[in-house]
Formats: C-alpha cells, sequence, structure tokens
C-alpha cells in the first residue's frame, strides 16, 4: 500500500467544512446545470448495472437530485434507496423520480449515521460528494456496517492534484452560459479541489476502516475508489 503521512490521514478524518447541505435556491440551481451532463449519469448507471444482479439491493449516498439513481431505476428491478443531507434536494430527487415512473426511496440523512439495518445493501456508490463529508471515517465505517458481506462500494470523485487547464476543459463541454461557466469553475478551483483527496490520502482513510479489499484508478481530473466488504 502507499506509504500515508499519518498527522495528514488524521487531520482528514475530520473536516472543519461541517457537510451542510445546499439547499434552496441553490440546490435548484444545482440540479438545474447538473441536468446537462445527464448522460455521463445514464453512461454511469449501465456501468454499475453490469455489476448487479435482478433484485440488487443499491443506496447511493449523496445523491444530489437523483439523476444517477433514477437512471439506475430505469435499467433493471433494483431496490433502489439515496440519502441526503438535503432536503432540498430529497424533494428534488423525489420529484424527479415521479416524472420518470420509477421507484426510488430517497431520504433525508447522514451519511456517518446511515438510518438503515446492517448487512442489507449489495452496491453503494457516491459520486461527487465524498470530498465534502466532514466525517470521512465515519462514512465508510458505516458504508462497511450496511453493505452485505462481499458487496461493493464504489466512490467517484474529483482528486486535489487535477489539473485546472483539465477542468476547465470538462466545464466548457457542458452547455453552461458564460455566468454558470464561470462560477462552476471557480467552486471547482476554490472550494471543491481544497475538498478533495489525493490518493494516498485516501488509502489512509480506508486503513482507519474494517475494508481490507481496495483500487483506487485515477481517471483525468478524479478516482474511481472501489471497496469490497
Amino acid at each position: 500500500m502507499d506509504t500515508v503521512d499519518t498527522s495528514e490521514a488524521n487531520r482528514k478524518r475530520s473536516k472543519g467544512y461541517k457537510g451542510i447541505g445546499m439547499e434552496g435556491p441553490v440546490a435548484r440551481w444545482y440540479a438545474k446545470n447538473t441536468a446537462k451532463t445527464l448522460g455521463e449519469f445514464r453512461q454511469c448507471a449501465h456501468e454499475i448495472a453490469r455489476h448487479l444482479s435482478d433484485a440488487s439491493r443499491v443506496l447511493e449516498v449523496a445523491p444530489g437530485p437523483g439523476y444517477l439513481a433514477i437512471e439506475l431505476a430505469k435499467l433493471g428491478r433494483y431496490q433502489i434507496s439515496g440519502l441526503d443531507i438535503s432536503r432540498s434536494f430529497v424533494e428534488i430527487a423525489r420529484e424527479k423520480a415521479q416524472a420518470a415512473a420509477v421507484e426510488v426511496d430517497f431520504q433525508q440523512g447522514d451519511v456517518a449515521h446511515v438510518p438503515y439495518e446492517s448487512d442489507v445493501f449489495d452496491f453503494i456508490v457516491c459520486r461527487a460528494a465524498f470530498k465534502n463529508f466532514s466525517n470521512p471515517t465515519g462514512a465508510l465505517n458505516e458504508m462497511y456496517r450496511v453493505l452485505k458481506c462481499d458487496g461493493t462500494a464504489l466512490i467517484i470523485d474529483l482528486r486535489r492534484d487535477a489539473p485546472k487547464e483539465t477542468i476547465d476543459q470538462y466545464v466548457d463541454t457542458i452547455g453552461l452560459n458564460w455566468w454558470d461557466s464561470f462560477i462552476t469553475k471557480w467552486t471547482f478551483e476554490l472550494m471543491l479541489k481544497r475538498r478533495a483527496y489525493l490518493k494516498n490520502e485516501i488509502t489512509g482513510l480506508v486503513s482507519q476502516t474494517p475494508f481490507e479489499h481496495l483500487a483506487i484508478e485515477e481517471t483525468p481530473m478524479g478516482m474511481e475508489i472501489r471497496l469490497r466488504k
């Protein structure tokens, strides 16, 4: 495993940022802009579905507006739940699931205190949110607890050393107006990247949990982290 700076890993266990969810107009703005990347959510859903069987029970942690969970629900007879700290996002996700005529159980709650029994989910996914958790080791421990034996957790997120040029090029492909594009790039550089992790920091966090099976694949902007119970 990678060499880990223990002091850095310990610092990252509890962040000063308290993981407050986006609410109200900010949540609606985010939902509107991320809808422009619906193709990414569809592609991610298809990739996840390849690893699921009929009636698999899936939890999406921090689903935001619910796009990924909804796209996954269209692909099979899965039992899908979504847990988000934002009440606004839960309301938006429920509205969108109803409009799409799919069944997803969206609930409000904290990933560090997951309101589900142990050993119930076959698959957990967390996309673009792990960096925001104020208690990342607590979140990982809860993911482990609610996963079934041999269950998998997939975390997809930005990494702190992602090149600014790569991020800017990505934002330019979304199709935002100039103001939303400026705000999105600013948010990536001055907020999201500062909260994000490096590969060795993820390894350090996971080492503080019961997970023993870890694989990390770096992408141009982020990481895909796979954990198996």
